[in-house]
C-alpha cells in the first residue's frame, strides 16, 4: 500500500521527517473493529498525545505502531522504516501494564530492560546508575522493585524504557495510577527527551497532560481519529469567548449581545462575534453599558474535545478521570 500525503503536523513552519507515519490502520478482534482507519503523522522530536477514553482504540493503535501487532489493513512506518521490529533498538516503549520482577534491584531492572534492546548489562547498569541519580532515585539503586511505591517503580520501568537511548519513546497511559508530585516529576522528563530530539508519542485520558505538553494530539473516539494535527488547531475549532462585566445589569445596550451570550454571576458570556470585537465595543460604549471589565479566552483543549468527539464521549474520558482521582 502506497503512502498517501495527507496535511501532516509541522512546527514553528519548518518542514521536519516524520518520526511516525500511518495510513488507514485497521484492526479486528474476533470479529469487532477495534480500530477503523486510523491515519497519524508525527514530527522527529515532538510530543504527540493520543487522547481517548478506555475502549477508543489507543492502545491497539499504538501496538500496531510498534509492531507487536499487525493491522489487518493499512500501513506504518517508524522512522523511515517499514518494519517496526527490525528498528527495535531505537524504540523505548512503556506499556500500559506494567511488569517489573519485584525480586530485582532498581538499577538491575533497568539494565535488564536495556538488554533487551542491544545494550550490554554493565553498559545498563552505569547508564541506569545515572538516570536514577539525576531523577532523584539515586538512593533507591539497590532496593527491590517490591520495597519501591508505585510513582517509584513507575518512574524506573520508564528508565528502563529510555537507557538504551531509543530515538522514538512511545508511552501507553503512563501518567495513570500517579500523584501529582509524580505527574509533575514525568512531564518534566518527557520534555527533557523533546528537548534533546527524542520523539515521545504518548495515550492519555486525561486532557490537562496533552493540553501542557503537546504540539500536537490525535482525538480518537471508537476506533476513528476524529481530528489529527496541532492542539491549536484544535483549539481554534471553537471561536474565543468573552467575559463581560457591566455596572449596568439591563438596558438598551443588551441588545447589542450576541444570541449566545449568557449570563452567570455577575458576568456575561457568549462567544468572540466573527466581525471581532471593536464593533460590539463601540454599541455597548454607545449605548451606556458600563463596562466594568472584558476578556477573551481562547477555547482550551477540552472544549475543543467536546466539539470534536461528542458530548458522550468527553463525559466518558471525565468520569474515568474522577475514578482514578478517587482510587
Amino acid at each position: 500500500m502506497q503512502m498517501a500525503p495527507i496535511h501532516p503536523l509541522r512546527a514553528d513552519k519548518m518542514l521536519r521527517p516524520l518520526a511516525i507515519e500511518a495510513r488507514g490502520l485497521v484492526k479486528r478482534f474476533d470479529g469487532t473493529l477495534a480500530v477503523n482507519g486510523v491515519d497519524l503523522e508525527v514530527p522527529e522530536g515532538a510530543i504527540y498525545g493520543i487522547l481517548g477514553p478506555n475502549g477508543a482504540g489507543k492502545t491497539t493503535t499504538l501496538r500496531m505502531l510498534l509492531g507487536i501487532i499487525d493491522p489487518d489493513e493499512g500501513v506504518r512506518r517508524l522512522l523511515g522504516h517499514d518494519h517496526p521490529q527490525d528498528i527495535a533498538r531505537w524504540i523505548g516503549y512503556l506499556p500500559e501494564e506494567r511488569g517489573l520482577y519485584p525480586s530485582m534491584k532498581a538499577v538491575d531492572a533497568i539494565a535488564f530492560m536495556g538488554s533487551l534492546r542491544g545494550l550490554p548489562l554493565a553498559e545498563g547498569r552505569r547508564k541506569g546508575l545515572e538516570l536514577l541519580e539525576q531523577n532523584g532515585l539515586g538512593h533507591a539503586a539497590q532496593r527491590t522493585i517490591r520495597q519501591l511505591s508505585k510513582g517509584m517503580a513507575q518512574q524506573v520501568q520508564l528508565l528502563g524504557a529510555l537507557v538504551h537511548d531509543p530515538r522514538l519513546v512511545v508511552l501507553d497511559e503512563p501518567f495513570s495510577g500517579l500523584d501529582a508530585i509524580n505527574q509533575g516529576k514525568l512531564e518534566s522528563m518527557i520534555r527533557a527527551l523533546a528537548a534533546r530530539g527524542t520523539t515521545v508519542i504518548f495515550s492519555t485520558h486525561v486532557i490537562a497532560h496533552a493540553e501542557r505538553m503537546c504540539e500536537g494530539v490525535a482525538i480518537i473516539a471508537g476506533g476513528k481519529v476524529s481530528f489529527a494535527g496541532r492542539v491549536d488547531e484544535a483549539r481554534d475549532r471553537i471561536r474565543p469567548q468573552v467575559r463581560l462585566e457591566t455596572r449596568a445589569d439591563d438596558g438598551a445596550w443588551r441588545t447589542a449581545l450576541p444570541d449566545d451570550a449568557r449570563h452567570e454571576g455577575q458576568f456575561w458570556y457568549f462567544s468572540l462575534p466573527e466581525s471581532g470585537i471593536e464593533p460590539l465595543l463601540r454599541a455597548l460604549i454607545d449605548l451606556d453599558a458600563g463596562i466594568l471589565s472584558l476578556s477573551i479566552e481562547r477555547a482550551g483543549l477540552h472544549d475543543a474535545f467536546v466539539a470534536i468527539a461528542g458530548e458522550a464521549v468527553a463525559r466518558a474520558l471525565e468520569a474515568e478521570t474522577e475514578l482514578e482521582n478517587a482510587a
